[in-house]
């Protein structure tokens, strides 16, 4: 039996490497050593049990542990455990894959009919040498994607004792660590295209999250959306919660409160928290954007969502403690759930990062906004990038410092806390979309054709 304890996230990232497993159980992630899922141990997008590097050169290596090629397409982020990185891949039938990132607003999708195939591979952590690779699936793509997506948008989740590859139509798989495959699950024709104009087909990206064996899938889609808890060890569907709400790309955060888990989720008609162990709705509030995309956080009792699109781009900041229907009456921006919320300056793309005392909003054209976390005070808002280019890629943070990245390849680097410090820009040479991965001083970035670390002495380059 798990001991019950009432601990900060922040208290356990600090907590000596032996007691980890206490508070977390047996299988459990080690904060500052494995990054299990998107962002990371209940989606924080923090590390501060280590130092984090400022700068890296990737011209003369300099910072660069290792850098390795991947083939195909993917905007899923790198994922740890232990001693190796997990990514995911989709290797089109054609050589130019058509890959086009940058600020426009062409909703097209790609028109390409070759046979794909959905690779996992496994990397070394300390050399990025591949220690193996898995076909999932190979066919024709059920569903096209967008021009800046490709169809292994979504982040792996793992626990340790398997990977799981959420590829929308073309199934939800189960991996061992070695890449056996364990088990697959068929879960229809997901459309997640823009639902105003259903032809716009552009793949899906709600990243799957692993926790005390159970895989939990949002499948926000046009037709018939749903959030379904699924058994790890063969994938049998446990519970299925019937969602009203349009196509979203968020992944379920998982946060729980007086020993109770719980799922956030993003949306447009429905932002909520689920149980975990029945689907039952706990909480729910309306008003968001219509195209919801960044992945709630949660952070000293308190929930961020944000989204931003249509005629509404909010910043929510909810108590954990909330229940039932939430949404803001008309001119409200506060009620007994609600502890501050703005109607607009959300992200539309970027996951917000809590730390320290600041929550951080970046927009899609590279406005970064930060706010007192407790009270909603904005605090300074800077562009980054000079408005020349798009940021898909969600902040983290580790070792007191903020890092953001540009879909054109550049890194930017603050001091964390309430005033604008820039400390560095690195370019990455590769446009970057994912999200990266800390473990043990590392940074483990997805470029677009390579899975690269920077950060402490370089132990060889590839």
């Amino acid at each position: 039996m798990r001991p019950c304890l009432k601990i900060s996230l922040a208290a356990i990232l600090l907590l000596p490497p032996m007691l980890l497993q206490t508070v977390w159980g047996a299988g459990a992630p080690r904060p500052g050593v494995d990054w299990p899922q998107f962002r990371g141990v209940r989606a924080s997008g923090v590390d501060d049990r280590h130092p984090a590097p400022t700068t890296w050169d990737m011209a003369t290596r300099k910072g660069v542990l290792w850098k390795t090629p991947v083939p195909g397409l993917g905007h899923g982020s790198p994922v740890v455990w232990g001693d190796a990185v997990y990514v995911a891949t989709a290797i089109s039938g054609r050589k130019d894959a058509d890959l086009k990132v940058g600020l426009y607003g062409n909703i097209d999708p790609v028109k390409d009919d070759t046979p794909h195939e959905w690779r996992v591979y496994a990397l070394d952590k300390k050399t990025g040498a591949v220690r193996w690779q898995s076909t999932a699936h190979t066919g024709v793509p059920v569903i096209k994607r967008h021009t800046k997506a490709t169809h292994a948008n979504s982040t792996l989740a793992t626990d340790g004792e398997r990977i799981v590859a959420f590829f929308g139509s073309e199934g939800l798989h189960a991996f061992d660590m070695a890449g056996k495959p364990l088990w697959k699950k068929d879960l229809g024709v997901l459309d997640a295209g823009y639902y105003q104009v259903p032809e716009a087909q552009w793949s899906t990206g709600s990243s799957p999250i692993l926790h005390d064996g159970v895989v939990v899938v949002q499948a926000d889609v046009q037709k018939g959306s749903f959030l379904a808890a699924f058994d790890a060890r063969d994938g049998r569907e446990l519970w299925r919660q019937t969602r009203d709400d349009i196509p979203t790309w968020g992944t379920p955060t998982l946060h729980e409160v007086g020993g109770r888990a719980q799922l956030l989720v993003n949306g447009m008609r429905h932002v909520g928290a689920y149980d975990f162990r029945t689907g039952s709705v706990i909480w729910k509030l309306s008003g968001g954007g219509d195209i919801p995309v960044p992945t709630p956080v949660a952070s000293d009792g308190i929930i961020y969502v944000t989204n931003a699109h249509g005629t509404m781009a909010p910043v929510y900041a909810i108590r954990e403690t909330a229940t039932g229907d939430i949404s803001l009456k008309e001119g409200e921006s506060a009620n007994d759930a609600v502890v501050w919320s703005y109607p607009r300056g959300g992200g539309y793309m970027s996951t917000p990062l809590a730390y320290r005392g600041v929550l951080y909003v970046v927009t899609y054209n590279g406005i970064l906004t930060a706010y007192d976390s407790r009270t909603g005070e904005r605090k300074f808002t800077q562009r980054l990038a000079d408005g020349t280019s798009a940021f898909t890629s969600s902040p983290v943070a580790a070792d007191g410092k903020v890092y953001l990245a540009s879909e054109d390849g550049r890194v930017f680097v603050l001091k964390a806390g309430p005033s604008f410090e820039p400390l560095a820009t690195n370019d990455m040479t590769e446009s970057t979309l994912a999200t990266p991965a800390l473990s043990e001083g590392m940074m483990i970035w997805r470029t677009q054709h390579h899975v690269l670390a920077v950060g402490g002495q370089p132990e060889r380059s590839r």
